[in-house]
């Protein structure tokens, strides 16, 4: 572990007259509110299961099946509308979740949605097949031949279990983010073509004057919702700030900088850590959007963006002109100096996970030891905006701890391979013997930041100082 050496280069601190007024992070009751609003309309569908008879409809083997079958699939719908909303980017939603924990969220909610999905067209299947000769297959290809919706609601099904089987780890791994992406977006296919069979063979829809009212309407907000924020506010913003490349930077052979102008940029929400969607209109592929932090504050002039070429789209950057014009989402995350607990910070980032921690870096008030940066590199030569690193750190009275070497493979370490006669709690507590009494905020390979973040709470950094943000997909 060393210090690294602090060389004369250009003071990057915006003046504080000229920065803009810091924005209130959301409030973590959102958090608790959108929660309670999750559980509420769960259990409400429940509630309506019980009032149209689902308790007393147990007479026979076959009743007692499909009975239980029509609340896996009113359960699994609603569900699926939450999984919606919870990806809807809704800003108090996303804002006071991060996008790390919705998306495991997320993730959770949908693969229930979807065994409850196939717990319910099993089980309706055999308990139709029970008053009947025809068997388990043949009620099967009956009632989708020939029940109002059911060919539109196997397609749906069809699309719903190709997005789960591309969600599961180890298809997820073989996939391009951007392949990845597009197949995920076929859950909004599945939900719709699920729509016409729930309407018009779903009882419990049309049972009465509140059920309908309550499915229709949730419907419509999860479709408003997505159309709202997914589409109008991310062009209506695109418009409105009109970005435009103004400058391309290589910072190393494979990283590059890309500076980016518009018009009002004062009034973009945004702070110093986020993140945005990106689509660079230069050609073929500027469909694909794909999440960047910001690796300076934002100083209502200007915007930057620092990535390294791990795939095509990353190393497009490189290839940018000035004057492309620009398209965001966003922003995006809680990454950011804003959910701060403590007075004091520790910055921790591997690789190229150092830029928005870079950017929080700026940020921060100046305060004597009021922060360290610990940046872990594989070498000297891939220590990627270090002048600006120690540059900043300086005129914040903090410092900068470089972690040099190699991984370690013989356990799963934060730390290097010529560091591993120490504990990761034991080196922690080593750079920063006070961590315990700041925030902590963590960004890098997501297996390398679980060390990370598994020690510091070894190291008494409570639950709510631990700030980070898994880009993995």
């Amino acid at each position: 572990m060393t210090s690294l050496a602090l060389p004369e280069s250009r003071d990057l601190s915006v003046p504080a007259a000229s920065r803009r007024q810091a924005l209130a992070p959301t409030p973590r009751w959102w958090r608790d509110a959108s929660a309670v609003f999750a559980w509420g309309v769960t259990l409400f569908v429940v509630a309506l299961w019980v009032a149209g008879g689902g308790l007393a409809a147990f007479g026979s083997l076959g009743e007692s099946l499909t009975n239980i079958g029509r609340l896996a699939g009113l359960v699994a719908s609603v569900l699926m509308l939450l999984q919606v909303l919870l990806m809807a980017r809704i800003p108090l939603v996303e804002q006071a979740w991060g996008q790390d924990e919705l998306a495991r969220v997320h993730r959770l909610v949908g693969f229930t949605s979807f065994n409850l999905m196939i717990a319910h067209i099993a089980l309706v299947t055999v308990g139709y097949s029970a008053g009947t000769d025809l068997g388990v297959v043949a009620t099967f290809v009956d009632q989708v031949l020939h029940s109002p919706g059911m060919l539109l609601a196997l397609a749906g099904t069809i699309a719903l279990v190709m997005v789960v089987v591309t969600s599961v780890k180890k298809a997820r791994a073989r996939l391009r983010f951007e392949s990845w992406h597009l197949l995920h977006l076929y859950a909004y296919l599945g939900a719709g073509l699920a729509l016409p069979h729930q309407l018009w063979t779903g009882a419990d829809f049309n049972a009465n004057v509140t059920a309908t009212v309550f499915w229709w309407g949730l419907y419509a907000f999860a479709l408003v919702a997505v159309l709202v924020y997914r589409v109008g506010l991310p062009l209506i913003r695109s418009r409105r700030h009109r970005l435009v490349v103004s400058a391309v930077v290589a910072e190393s052979p494979t990283v590059t900088s890309v500076v980016m102008t518009g018009r009002r940029l004062d009034r973009l929400p945004v702070r110093a850590g986020q993140f945005f969607q990106w689509r660079f209109l230069d050609g073929a592929g500027w469909t694909r959007g794909n999440p960047y932090s910001l690796s300076a504050a934002p100083d209502g002039r200007s915007l930057r963006i620092t990535a390294e070429a791990v795939g095509g789209s990353s190393a497009r950057l490189a290839t940018l002109r000035p004057g492309t014009k620009v398209l965001v989402e966003g922003p995006y995350g809680r990454l950011h100096a804003g959910v701060r607990t403590r007075e004091k910070a520790v910055l921790i980032g591997a690789g190229i996970g150092i830029t928005p921690l870079r950017a929080i870096l700026e940020e921060l008030p100046a305060s004597p030891d009021g922060v360290v940066v610990i940046y872990r590199v594989g070498s000297q030569s891939d220590i990627v905006l270090g002048d600006e690193l120690l540059d900043l750190a300086r005129a914040k009275g903090g410092r900068v701890v470089a972690v040099v070497g190699h991984r370690n493979r013989e356990r799963d370490s934060w730390l290097p391979v010529d560091s591993r006669h120490l504990s990761d709690v034991e080196a922690l507590t080593r750079i920063v013997p006070d961590i315990a009494e700041r925030d902590v905020y963590v960004c890098g390979n997501p297996a390398w930041m679980d060390t990370v973040i598994t020690a510091a709470h070894e190291a008494g950094v409570p639950q709510d100082a631990v700030h980070h943000e898994r880009f993995a997909y």
